[in-house]
């Protein structure tokens, strides 16, 4: 049976913060508008537990954030998709191609707004253990580990984050990183002065050990040499992230580390495609630029429109 094929103005692939900004100002300038988004609305930003950095709090969850800004979005109209996947795409062509598993659209724009993904533990053990120990959302799978021992892997504020939100469940969690914090002052002071949290610097997890779940791991201690075995029942991985362009790798030129060359004008190379947020190459990535990109690509892609006749 063939596809349904159905037209909108924007399509925009993302529902984090770039995203649903972009499905917002886009929406509201009556523009029919799709949002696609292959994992969870919100992305990463829905995992944290408290952001001390969005102007207009002192203090907001992640996810209640997120929860405002795509009430805003389909107040104003746009259409958000969590559940049809995206098989390929097709930008250079006018209307672009978007083709989900149960759909195809046709776009007048595309905004790609797909963000990135956790950096998997780069351990043969990994695929074994992926879900019976080793986690990449503390979120989601924290309540699995009451009163069982914990890890968390990295040094940067998401790993600081999620040891101190972890901290929750139980009264002994190792903080692991191979060199030494990222993580901004406040928060690192913050764990230090948790009890329930040991904190290894220039440690390394070298090997996972269990039958049928993760029951420890190994550790090497680059200062001394000397690799022991502690016991740990679930390991939470924050060691950087990866850009979601495997999409359009055949589509646009990609800069070395993955991500989409575009100016700050979140314009590409093609006319009518738009990068937006962390997917973009750019210096800074925050949740505030993340909203300022999504808001110029969306007025933007506006203009755009209006110059084309598309709209008046």
């Amino acid at each position: 049976m063939a596809k349904e094929k159905i037209h909108k103005n924007i399509i925009i692939i993302g529902a984090g913060m770039a995203g649903l900004t972009a499905a917002m100002y886009a929406g509201r300038m009556n523009l029919d508008t799709l949002v696609l988004e292959n994992g969870i609305v919100g992305g990463q930003i829905a995992n944290a537990t408290g952001i001390e950095n969005y102007p207009g709090f002192i203090s907001v969850k992640g996810a209640d954030l997120i929860s405002t800004l795509q009430q805003q979005a389909e107040n104003f109209g746009a259409v958000i998709d969590e559940f049809d996947t995206i098989k390929k795409v097709t930008l250079r062509e006018n209307p672009k191609i978007v083709e989900t598993e149960e759909k195809i659209y046709l776009a007048d724009v595309v905004i790609i707004a797909s963000g990135m993904n956790r950096r998997k533990l780069p351990l043969p053990e990994e695929r074994k253990f992926a879900g019976r120990g080793v986690h990449y959302c503390e979120l989601c799978d924290g309540h699995m580990y009451q009163n069982k021992i914990i890890a968390v892997m990295g040094g940067g504020n998401a790993a600081v984050d999620a040891a101190q939100f972890l901290t929750k469940y139980t009264d002994k969690l190792y903080l692991i990183h191979r060199s030494e914090f990222r993580a901004d002052e406040i928060s690192q002071k913050r764990i230090r002065q948790n009890p329930k949290i040991e904190i290894m610097l220039q440690t390394e997890i070298t090997k996972l050990h269990g039958d049928k779940k993760l029951e420890s791991i190994d550790i090497l201690d680059k200062n001394t040499g000397v690799t022991k075995n502690i016991a740990v029942d679930g390991i939470f991985v924050n060691i950087g992230v990866v850009p979601n362009t495997e999409l359009f790798k055949d589509e646009l030129k990609l800069s070395a580390s993955g991500r989409i060359p575009a100016g700050e004008n979140c314009k590409t190379e093609i006319e009518g495609v738009f990068a937006a947020g962390d997917v973009r190459e750019k210096e800074i990535r925050q949740l505030t630029t993340a909203a300022a990109d999504g808001t110029t690509a969306a007025l933007l892609a506006e203009k755009l429109l209006r110059n084309l006749g598309i709209r008046d």
